[in-house]
């Protein structure tokens, strides 16, 4: 297995063997896994085009390095726990050898099915075993899987289809989240209606049983495709720069980008990232509460636990079902070791009040983690007192879709800690902040755009379909630079601490969605002109959306307006985009050449009206004045 950090002194000198001599370093790590054909070269890299190539030449499968090489050693031991939203459900513990098994009769299915090396598949389900499952399984044959979050609407889920041309798509009956029951299978069938030309087939596996419609000649069961397969399925050998999957993430203009990574650097800075930051031992159970619909569930829920070895657990439900004592009372059934989840979820929780906490022992707790968004002071006390008891190390991790793993993370139990830090860069990365020119920033205690300036292996290699968009998006902006599209502060001591985003996009509960992206949505309500979104402070979220927008015709119903505005954006996107205040505004202050001046709006939006700087250079001064009298709060 990987070296495994065990000191800060270790640390430091890793570190900086890692930047002194990074193709060197990585080598080492890459060659504890399984390869089919070594690589004859490294690295090879440009940031200007950009073209980045990791083991070139390499051979591979992944899933053989994730399950198959863990046979002999780790047959018997538990992959997978999964613990369903209903607690009338039994848990199930899935063994490695098991999985195995079921990847392998899944794969032997899609085959069946005509599915191929190179061909995209879009994966839309809840929480469940099977969405692993079908993950892995694509990986098995060669195929690209795109995992969509199964909270998007129709809409969101036609666009990444039809950018992907998915040939099949999987999906469940239902989704089973909290008391509800979500139609998930409907969705896909609204979303090809939409014109999904490349779709031959939809599998849906059976979730909750319920009734569905199933379109003849097109729709099949998961349950009669798998029947009769064999359990066993030769691993198709990719290329080390093979696309691995598709992943939509949203940017600062209205169509989603399709991230891209490939197979070896992916696969090995996954596992290497994971193993480290969380300090894993034999005998950990370690739970991720993301959804695998986002990049935190496929690099830290399938890949790298399964990469190293360990036991994850999957949570199909939510935080506060049937209480907000959910998630202890998992941590004490199943004996989680090594606990990771989001600011909001931590937030929400701590809003519930302390007696969901009292009489909850979790003795097993030996690590916590953060992710999604920069967490908040009060939050990070809460959860070091209240859920770790001040004995277990909170890993405050940042990363991004685009960086494929963690970039900036204490090590667990390692690095000295200091609340909302996170702290220091891991071994491989090079990060450093630059000015609006673009000049890099030296010395500590200080403050500029974060970027990074050397490849690591599961950087994005581009956008699907649209190599020019990731060149002007992460590399265009800083010369031989990776713009992160992030602020951050270097302390006295050199930790970093992530201040949020310098562009258009809005943190959600640790969801980046672009304000273009809900404008588009917006401005498709009856009766809207033309809307601008900013962020603003929320208790729970982190950053709630706050939507400005202009009508065509004065509002006798305003409640009923506002809510045919959240009616829209949910259709078009997903209920996780609905503006959490919307406000009716006369006009948009703009500057002579017609730019919408967010910089204004946002600060209405957080109440500071005090000092929004010489708006009488702009085309219509006075419409920001009606805009502060207006102003609402929620």
């Amino acid at each position: 297995m990987t070296t495994q950090i065990r000191s800060l002194e270790e640390y430091h000198k890793v570190y900086a063997h890692s930047v002194a001599n990074p193709e060197a370093f990585w080598d080492e790590q890459a060659r504890t896994f399984q390869w089919r054909k070594p690589w004859r070269e490294t690295l090879r890299w440009n940031f200007r085009e950009p073209k980045i190539k990791w083991f070139v030449g390499g051979k591979l499968n992944i899933t053989e390095n994730c399950l198959d090489r863990h046979l002999e050693t780790r047959g018997k031991q538990v992959a997978m726990i999964w613990e369903p939203n209903d607690l009338k459900r039994k848990a199930r513990k899935i063994t490695y050898k098991q999985l195995h098994g079921l990847v392998c009769q899944f794969a032997n299915a899609l085959k069946a099915q005509g599915v191929k090396k190179g061909d995209r598949v879009c994966i839309y389900m809840p929480m469940t075993p099977e969405l692993s499952i079908a993950v892995l399984a694509c990986a098995r044959i060669g195929a690209i899987h795109s995992v969509v979050f199964a909270g998007f609407s129709a809409v969101s889920v036609s666009d990444r289809i039809k950018d992907a041309q998915c040939s099949i798509v999987i999906t469940s009956d239902f989704n089973s989240r909290g008391p509800k029951n979500i139609p998930v299978k409907q969705v896909i069938d609204e979303a090809l209606a939409m014109g999904c030309d490349s779709v031959r087939n939809v599998i849906v596996h059976q979730n909750t049983g319920d009734a569905l419609k199933m379109t003849e000649g097109r729709d099949l069961w998961w349950h009669d495709v798998v029947k009769g397969k064999r359990k066993s399925c030769k691993a198709t050998a990719v290329d080390s720069e093979d696309e691995l999957f598709i992943l939509y993430t949203s940017g600062s203009t209205g169509k989603p980008k399709g991230v891209v990574h490939t197979q070896g650097g992916y696969m090995v800075y996954c596992e290497y990232t994971f193993r480290n930051v969380f300090q894993i031992q034999e005998g950990d159970v370690y739970w991720c509460t993301a959804d695998v619909g986002w990049i935190t569930g496929h690099s830290y829920i399938i890949y790298g636990p399964l990469l190293a070895g360990a036991t994850a657990l999957m949570f199909e439900g939510i935080p506060t079902y049937p209480d907000a004592g959910r998630f202890w009372d998992v941590i004490q059934r199943h004996k989680v070791s090594i606990f990771y989840t989001a600011p909001t979820a931590i937030r929400a929780l701590m809003a519930a009040g302390d007696q969901w906490v009292k009489g909850r022992r979790m003795p097993s707790l030996r690590i916590l983690g953060t992710v999604g968004e920069p967490i908040n002071d009060e939050a990070w006390h809460w959860y070091n007192e209240k859920i770790g008891k001040k004995r277990c190390p909170i890993v405050d991790t940042w990363w991004q879709t685009e960086t494929g793993g963690m970039m900036i993370s204490p090590l667990a139990g390692i690095t000295p800690l200091k609340p909302c830090l996170a702290t220091l860069p891991l071994p491989g990365v090079q990060p450093c902040l630059v000015d609006a020119n673009g000049h890099e920033i030296e010395g500590n205690d200080v403050e500029g755009m974060l970027c990074i300036k050397f490849p690591w292996p599961s950087i994005i290699r581009t956008t699907y379909g649209d190599h020019e968009r990731c060149r002007q998006t992460y590399f265009a902006t800083f010369k031989d630079k990776y713009f992160t599209g992030d602020g951050a502060r270097r302390d006295v001591d050199g930790y970093y601490r992530i201040i949020g985003r310098v562009d258009d996009v809005i943190n959600v509960s640790g969801h980046r969605i672009g304000t273009a992206e809900v404008e588009d949505a917006i401005n498709k309500a009856p009766m809207v002109v033309e809307s601008a979104v900013v962020g603003f402070p929320h208790d729970i979220k982190g950053q709630g959306i706050y939507a400005y927008v202009i009508t065509s015709v004065p509002i006798a119903d305003v409640a009923a307006f506002k809510k045919g505005v959240l009616d829209t954006v949910t259709k078009e996107i997903g209920p996780i985009a609905k503006p959490d205040v919307v406000q009716i505004v006369p006009g948009l202050p703009k500057t002579r050449s017609g730019k919408i001046m967010r910089r204004i709006l946002r600060k209405i939006a957080e109440g500071d009206t005090s000092n929004l700087g010489d708006t009488t250079t702009l085309l219509n001064p006075e419409v920001v004045d009606e805009i502060k009298a207006s102003r609402l709060v929620g």
